[in-house]
């Protein structure tokens, strides 16, 4: 008897090493520079030539999923890279599209005029919430930024110039080279070259002095002040960048859905990216990636068993939780 649960031990430790050595090895080959962007390149080539033999549905499905990587990949570098919990980044894309609408709307102007603005509203987003409260930590933090997103959402739905409850509707298309944006394989290109341009600053990013000091704030907070690095500034950098990367997608989303609203920036939204964030693996950008991928397409499967899909969707992220809490792609500790 002994003997026969010896062998079984013996054989799920080869089973566990197989698996842990096939991750290791992935790790070592994704980690690759050359390897990655040759991967990404190849990606790339093959998402361009998507449109012309898929449907327009799964078109629609995918320019969502692009979105989400955007704005996945912002809230990664306050949280995955900084180590900040935020509650509220629905705030930040909110800023985008609201100042993207207004300035089309009612001032006429061009909708690739408007990109600079939302940024640089990103950024005084960004100052305001994380200059004040970002010597709090953990769940404090976590509050305020909820607070926020909250009175971002409050202020669009009472305030004359963002539409008040029903919110702006009829923003016009951007045109580029003469040619207007309206079909949805237009706003496909759109989205997967912003996605791209954010993977790409990412990877600079976490490569970067500024990546090795988040990365040192995150694991202990205390050590990185004594080393010399400023942390409320770093970490301030940290929430102005992420914020950016929402505002930027979030004026691409106005426009490509022509209207926007209050109800388009709920709690639950960020909740959402979040999830997708912890759930691809906080800090590692391919499972950021894959954790966009998991929330958008999940419950499009599921689409077909009708109001049970939410609760099977749940069930299986429960799962995955319970066996994988590190993600799906976790950063790799050495």
């Amino acid at each position: 008897m002994k003997e026969k649960q010896t062998a079984a031990a013996q054989t799920a430790t080869k089973r566990d090493n197989l698996v842990v050595e096939l991750i290791n090895r992935l790790y070592i080959i994704f980690d690759n520079k050359r390897i990655r962007y040759g991967v990404m390149l190849i990606t790339a080539a093959v998402l361009l030539y998507l449109p012309t033999i898929t449907s327009l549905y799964f078109m629609e499905v995918m320019t969502n999923v692009w979105f989400h990587v955007i704005v996945c990949l912002g809230l990664n570098i306050i949280v995955g890279f900084a180590g900040l919990l935020s509650l509220g980044y629905a705030a930040f894309f909110a800023v985008g599209a609201y100042t993207t609408g207004i300035l089309i709307l009612h001032y006429g102007v061009s909708f690739w005029l408007t990109l600079p603005v939302s940024v640089l509203m990103a950024i005084i987003a960004g100052l305001a919430i994380g200059g004040p409260t970002l010597k709090l930590r953990s769940d404090y933090l976590a509050i305020v930024t909820l607070g926020f997103g909250e009175i971002i959402r409050l202020a669009a739905r009472n305030l004359n110039i963002t539409g008040r409850a029903t919110g702006l509707v009829g923003i016009d298309r951007p045109v580029l080279f003469g040619m207007t944006l309206y079909k949805i394989n237009h706003f496909y290109y759109a989205f997967l070259i912003v996605a791209i341009l954010a993977i790409f600053i990412s990877y600079r990013l976490q490569d970067s002095r500024l990546g090795r000091a988040w990365k040192c704030i995150r694991e202990d907070e205390d050590a990185a002040e004594a080393m010399g690095i400023n942390v409320v500034a770093v970490r301030l950098l940290a929430f102005i960048i992420g914020s950016v990367f929402g505002a930027i997608a979030g004026s691409f989303m106005a426009v490509k859905m022509t209207a926007i609203s209050p109800e388009s920036f709920l709690f639950t939204q960020s909740v959402m990216i979040l999830l997708a964030v912890v759930l691809g693996g906080m800090g590692k950008i391919p499972g950021v990636i894959l954790g966009a991928f998991a929330v958008v397409i999940f419950p499009e499967v599921f689409r077909g068993i009708g109001q049970y899909r939410m609760l099977i969707f749940g069930v299986l992220l429960l799962i995955l939780m319970i066996y994988r809490p590190q993600g799906l792609w976790p950063e790799r500790h050495t």
